[in-house]
């Protein structure tokens, strides 16, 4: 058993500079990067970061506007971006041909880059964007059509609609008869009858909505768009994929999960499907329907955001945990991910070294899997300002770029370049904590939250401070964060309770503490030292 570890990188945005980076650049002025660029390399460097499973953003067939390497445009009325986005799938059973190097060999190519990540000792996930589709799906598929599916014998969502009716169960997409597609952005796409787009319904989406995408038909009962959805699970398993991450489970009816994991670990049973769900009273309805992990993003990602950023209190941390009882282990903990601002921007910490603080509490606090988003480790800031993504401290998903730290940290790992100081740095306490949640007691030892012993402690401040145990009858840790700008010192009491909770016997202790400021520090306290 280890401490899952998920790596979330975008192929297209890692490797070495190619291009200019200029803003709202094509293809050929900013380069791009390639699946050969995951190389052995890349790949031994995250497994030093213990990493046990990459997750590849932006792999499946989206709309772009490129026209070339390889690649066939979509209408520029609704691609997000030049690049477009990865969550706008035009074809459920191709890869991106810009991220081959020869884009006629593009799955071959995809293929050994599973290879190689299997040969590291890590998972290969994808994205399964189960709720939308992009607005010219089944456009670039093999044709000709029969019955619904092409050349290649696989389903094309939407060929077999009637498309007069608003809604029937037969269908995979829902219509507005009569009625055209009105965009938020000026363009030329014709779209009779209007379908609804991804996360609204009507014949006019606005233009903070998903209009790039057609929102699939679910029921709660089984329909044919479940089947359809079903092969592509199985198709991507087939090809060595080892897990999902869903795309907003909450659109989609939970019914279909229960009815579709079952049948996809019937053939692959370790096959992980991992759910974003935002919604803390529907964690346990996702659970139920068999994902392995959900995210946490509406409870220890919230709350450490709010610690940070705007001085909320650390008692959030204790509160949510003890609010998902028996789901601890199965949350995804996450600082970072593409929806979300860099922990080092200037919308969240501000540096790498002023999330310390979050990261220990995030990374070490229970046995529940940890995603790290590519850069974090050594401080990516994500303040550039690309085209279609502005400053936002975000790292674009709709352009094409090439991130500072990433592409430092490419050069590093391949002897051709050096990481700035403060890169360094991070990086190397990214490593050390890293390979900390290696270690029997954080990967699968128990927990026990010490800040309510410490509430009457001078020193102690509940709303800056936390602090916790991690041990297994073995090895016994003390963690403390320090969420405050000044550096703080207090005397943790251990009572005998949380000593036989994780293992141990014998009295209570006490054992003072001194943490930096924004900061964390673990100390070890027994070595297996302690008689049982």
């Amino acid at each position: 058993m280890v401490k899952e570890i998920i790596y979330q990188i975008l192929p297209r945005l890692w490797g070495p500079a190619r291009g200019e980076n200029r803003k709202g650049g094509s293809l050929a002025q900013n380069g791009c990067g390639t699946f050969a660029d995951i190389d052995t390399r890349t790949l031994d460097y995250l497994a030093s970061l213990g990493v046990t499973a990459v997750w590849y953003t932006g792999v499946i067939r989206h709309a772009t506007r490129c026209r070339t390497n390889g690649c066939k445009p979509s209408s520029a009325a609704f691609v997000k971006g030049r690049a477009g986005s990865p969550y706008c799938v035009t074809d459920w059973f191709d890869v991106n041909p810009y991220l081959a190097q020869d884009p006629a060999q593009r799955m071959q190519e995809f293929s050994r880059l599973v290879r190689r990540t299997h040969r590291a000792g890590m998972k290969v996930l994808l994205d399964f964007v189960p709720n939308h589709v992009s607005r010219d799906y089944g456009a670039f598929s093999p044709r000709p059509l029969r019955d619904g599916r092409d050349a290649l014998g696989h389903p094309v969502l939407g060929a077999c609609d009637d498309p007069t009716v608003h809604w029937k169960p037969e269908n995979d997409f829902y219509y507005y008869p009569g009625e055209p597609l009105r965009l938020p952005v000026p363009g030329n796409w014709q779209e009779m009858p209007a379908k609804a787009s991804g996360n609204c319904f009507g014949p006019a989406p606005g233009l903070t909505d998903w209009y790039d995408t057609i929102r699939l038909n679910y029921c709660d009962f089984h329909t044919p768009t479940w089947d359809k959805m079903r092969e592509v699970v199985l198709f991507w398993a087939g090809k060595g994929v080892d897990g999902v991450r869903c795309d907003m489970v909450e659109m989609v009816p939970p019914a279909f999960f229960a009815w579709l994991i079952p049948q996809v670990k019937a053939e692959y049973p370790d096959f992980l499907f991992i759910a974003e769900v935002y919604e803390k009273s529907r964690y346990q309805q996702f659970a139920a329907a068999g994902f392995d992990a959900l995210y946490d993003k509406s409870g220890r990602y919230d709350a450490l955001f709010d610690i940070v950023v705007h001085g909320g209190s650390a008692r959030q941390l204790t509160w949510n945990w003890q609010s998902l009882g028996s789901l601890q282990s199965r949350m995804l903990h996450f600082l970072e991910n593409h929806d979300e601002v860099r922990l080092a921007s200037d919308a969240f910490a501000g540096s790498a070294r002023r999330g310390m603080a979050a990261l220990y509490a995030s990374l070490l606090f229970d046995t529940a899997p940890f995603l790290l988003y590519f850069g974090q480790e050594a401080g990516e800031r994500g303040m550039d300002e690309e085209g279609f993504s502005g400053r936002n401290g975000r790292t674009t998903i709709f352009d094409w770029w090439s991130p500072a730290t990433p592409r430092r940290i490419w050069q590093y790992i391949h002897g051709k370049g050096a990481l700035l100081p403060e890169e360094q740095a991070a990086l190397g306490r990214y490593m050390e904590l890293l390979n900390l949640a290696r270690r029997p007691l954080i990967r699968q030892g128990g927990t026990y939250d010490l800040c309510y012993c410490c509430r009457e402690v001078d020193g102690f401040d509940p709303d800056r401070h936390f602090v916790f145990l991690r041990g297994d009858g073995k090895d016994l840790l003390l963690v403390a964060c320090n969420f405050s700008d000044s550096p703080a010192e207090w005397t943790v009491t251990i009572p005998a309770e949380a000593l036989r909770m994780l293992g141990f016997s014998g009295e209570g202790m006490r054992q003072t503490v001194s943490v930096a400021p924004q900061d964390g520090t673990v100390l070890s306290l027994f070595c297996g030292t302690l008689p049982r």
